[in-house]
């Protein structure tokens, strides 16, 4: 049970502090600035975590197994947190942003996961993003 809290619970906390950070990062600093200082950070510590959780230790060992993935996920990791930084900057609230980019997130996901992964769609899923409509309808008012 606990394998399957602990990750929810990782991405909860990382992600409101990730928010905060979002929105407190200063207007005056270029946006691409903030993401490479980011991401150095995050090299940084990857790099780190690496060796202390690889049993083999040979990174380039690690980095000949790597196909289209962590390229392409390099990319999209920085549209969404420019897109995140960019949302703060031109005005939406905290209270909001997050909440309606992942449950427009969650509705996409839903149709992604059946055309693509054969996922089963079900009535109350569907029912869902009905409800997920109204949610963002609701505080967008």
């Amino acid at each position: 049970m606990w394998s399957m809290i602990y990750p929810i619970l990782i991405i909860v906390a990382a992600n409101t502090i990730y928010n905060i950070c979002a929105k407190s990062a200063p207007k005056e600093i270029n946006s691409f600035a903030v993401l490479s200082i980011t991401y150095l950070v995050a090299a940084v510590l990857s790099f780190i975590m690496f060796f202390v959780t690889a049993k083999g230790k040979n990174i380039l060992t690690e980095f000949t197994k790597a196909n289209w993935v962590p390229f392409v996920l390099g990319i999209v990791i920085v549209g969404l947190e420019l897109g995140y930084i960019l949302a703060y900057r031109n005005g939406w609230k905290m209270n909001t942003v997050s909440v309606t980019a992942n449950i427009t997130l969650a509705v996409v996901l839903i149709f992604v996961a059946f055309l693509f992964y054969k996922e089963t769609l079900t009535v109350r899923q569907i029912i869902g993003v009905f409800v997920c409509a109204g949610g963002l309808a609701l505080i967008s008012l």
